[in-house]
């Protein structure tokens, strides 16, 4: 495991799935949710989570957008991490906050090189024709030029999630970079 997880914390966020008879999901992530503080943000903790490869997928850049998609690509892979032990309302905020641009399907992954595999929840962008995909996506440029604002959007996202009458990430996305544009 990677990000300082311990058998601990796996066992303990197991022995509370356990206690509450809830199902757990793991959800490969490839983009922004690579980032701690994003998680941390959203889900308001950090799950265990392992570095992971999603292989016959790329990770496009998206014109005009800050965070990436993925489709599949024979003979590309992408490198990310699972999240794991992803309660069923964690799971809900994942798919408001990916919005209907992606698509959550079940992939396997390949963990610890390729000697373990397990299947996951990802989100695959939703238009495989879409001309504003292209090139590769890189998170540690992301990390250097787009993070911190991508906080203070997630920071809106979820206060806005916290109303009855949220918006969507794209439609907090666009109003927080028109404005930042304006500004």
């Amino acid at each position: 495991m990677s990000g300082g997880t311990t058998n601990a914390s796996m066992a303990t966020t197991a022995a509370a799935a356990a206690a509450s008879s809830l199902p757990l999901h793991n959800v490969f992530v490839y983009g922004s949710l690579l980032a701690d503080d994003v998680v941390n943000m959203l889900l308001k903790r950090l799950p265990p989570r392992s570095p992971a490869v999603l292989r016959g997928y790329h990770r496009f850049s998206i014109k005009g957008r800050v965070y990436p998609a993925i489709l599949p690509v024979e003979s590309k892979s992408v490198t990310g991490r699972v999240l794991l032990g992803i309660t069923d309302t964690e799971l809900n905020l994942l798919d408001i906050f990916e919005d209907g641009e992606y698509k959550r399907n079940t992939v396997e992954v390949s963990l610890n090189g390729d000697q373990e595999k397990l299947l996951v929840e990802t989100y695959v962008w939703g238009d495989e024709e879409d001309p504003n995909l292209y090139g590769s996506w890189d998170f540690e440029e992301w990390e250097r030029l787009e993070m911190k604002d991508f906080l203070l959007m997630t920071q809106e996202f979820i206060e806005e999630f916290e109303h009855p009458d949220s918006k969507s990430r794209v439609v907090t996305y666009e109003a927080y970079y028109n404005k930042e544009k304006e500004g």
